[in-house]
């Protein structure tokens, strides 16, 4: 009497979920992340074409930068600390609020502060644009990684054969 010889094989059966939906939300995910890549390039060129329009050029006694026009977060940041270290000089350190009403300085400080604030929204409009770049980068790796998941054609199973 001769004993059957037991060996396991793999059996290769169907999904038992539909993952169209999954798959879906992996494709949604990319062009998502496709579509914040290129608002945030697009918002990035903007703000700097426009800052460039405007031939600012920062000072030389700047932190850095010197002689460069303004036309990125970096330089548009050392611009407008560099209006206030000249806003100040020429108010002894008062800013603003604490000028007379009828010192005549008070109004180059009101337009320092002017320059500087519209400096610092552009500093942040490329802030959020970087942003939406990154989400955009993280997106499309979570689209891609959800839609490969969902793309698993078979399911492996152990089973015990005799023969």
């Amino acid at each position: 009497m001769s004993e059957a010889a037991v060996t396991t094989a793999d059996t290769v059966a169907p999904p038992e979920k539909k993952v169209g939906l999954v798959k879906a939300a992996g494709i949604l995910g990319i062009l998502g992340g496709i579509a914040l890549i290129v608002v945030g390039i697009v918002v990035w060129v903007m703000v700097s074409t426009q800052l460039q329009a405007e031939n600012i050029v920062v000072p030389d006694d700047a932190a850095a930068f010197q002689g460069q026009t303004v036309s990125g977060p970096f330089t548009a940041y050392v611009q407008a600390d560099i209006i206030q270290h000249h806003a100040l000089e020429m108010s002894d350190g008062k800013t603003y609020a604490q000028l007379d009403r009828e010192d005549p300085v008070r109004a180059t400080l009101m337009n320092a502060s002017f320059l500087r604030s519209s400096l610092f929204t552009s500093v942040v409009s490329f802030g959020v644009a970087a942003f939406a770049m990154g989400v955009g980068v993280l997106s499309i790796l979570f689209g891609w990684a959800i839609f490969r998941l969902a793309s698993i054609p078979v399911i492996v199973r152990r089973a015990t054969v005799t023969s």
